[in-house]
């Protein structure tokens, strides 16, 4: 019970939220520093402090922001902390990519409804506030990339809140209306592609190492020509039956990184342990979407046989750098300084 609780109790209680290497080392300051802050010196009045007052909102969310930075590898954290910060991290730009690169799709599909690049045949110009909430969305997720790439944490943050309540938006709507909603309205996409990553923004904090920018900046632009426009290539050419569905493209592009990233997985580099198991927490991502799609095609068996081999190529390639990411917590070095409140 809180009330049987004083003070320091209570502060104590607050500190169970860090990790227990933290609290072995700074809970005596820490509490010390908290009560500092409410004693007056004045023995009655003191008395009455520790036996009714409780931490405050501020000091709870400062203690629970130490938490999570800690948690997901701040400076000083243990290297398995470290590690899984980092692999983290890995796989929240990944999935906001994908996010992202469907967002210059969206441009492109805008630009061609209204005609502005005359080398490609337009699209029928459609309206409505859904679609138009859709755009919105997709283009919140290209800023949101930027931004996290750049360093600007807080306005990642801000950006991505409005690009998920955007998707959930139109989750509800179709959902309310009884619509049939595409992959991307459906309730396991928004939680599993949506909700999770931006959820996972946490991981981008202030003792977190800075993202390296020029690889992800020119991933954006690559991604687009590597991945959409042999789609867009196929869809004029009337072939577009040849590609697999998103999950399913997203399934086989895992997979393809998964190889190409068994050289350095298999080779003595212990730097490439945390890829190897952000590429394995981006297959277990992706490979719970492709289960939870299977349900889209109830009437179509051999689409949801080709489903079902498109997780079984990315799962068979993920186990082939999984036993380097199990080694991920003891191959990164763990900088030497103490996280902050606030």
């Amino acid at each position: 019970m809180s009330g049987d609780l004083d003070l320091e109790q209570r502060y104590r209680r607050v500190l169970r939220l860090l990790p227990g290497y933290y609290r072995d080392k700074w809970e005596e300051d820490m509490v010390a520093a908290f009560l500092d802050g409410w004693l007056t010196g004045d023995p009655d009045e003191d008395s009455v402090t520790m036996e009714y007052d409780r931490p405050s909102r501020q000091e709870i969310a400062s203690v629970v922001g130490l938490a999570a930075r800690l948690y997901l590898g701040a400076a000083g954290a243990p290297r398995r902390y470290l590690a899984w910060g980092q692999a983290i991290r890995g796989a929240v730009l990944a999935l906001l990519l994908t996010h992202a690169i469907w967002g210059l799709g969206q441009l492109l599909l805008v630009a061609r409804s209204h005609r502005l690049i005359g080398w490609l045949p337009p699209t029928p110009a459609a309206a409505g506030v859904w679609l138009t909430v859709w755009y919105v969305a997709g283009y919140c997720w290209i800023v949101v990339f930027v931004a996290l790439v750049l360093g600007h944490y807080r306005m990642a943050r801000a950006v991505a809140v409005l690009a998920v309540a955007a998707a959930l938006a139109i989750v509800l709507q179709g959902q309310l209306t009884g619509e049939l909603v595409s992959p991307f309205a459906s309730w396991s996409y928004w939680v599993l592609m949506d909700l999770v990553p931006v959820a996972a923004l946490a991981a981008f904090h202030r003792d977190a190492p800075p993202v390296p920018r020029r690889p992800w900046l020119l991933a954006l632009p690559a991604g687009y020509l590597l991945v959409n426009v042999p789609w867009l290539a196929l869809q004029l050419t009337g072939n577009s039956a040849w590609l697999p569905d998103t999950f399913g493209l997203c399934c086989l592009l895992v997979a393809l990184a998964c190889l190409a990233h068994v050289p350095r997985a298999w080779s003595s580099r212990a730097d490439m342990s945390t890829w190897s198991l952000t590429l394995t927490l981006l297959a277990a991502v992706i490979g719970l979407e492709r289960l939870t799609s299977l349900s889209f095609y109830p009437n179509n068996p051999h689409l949801a046989h080709v489903d079902l081999a498109e997780l079984l190529i990315m799962v068979a390639a993920a186990a082939l750098v999984a036993p380097d990411a199990s080694r991920a917590p003891a191959a990164i070095a763990a900088p030497q300084s103490r996280p902050r409140l606030g």
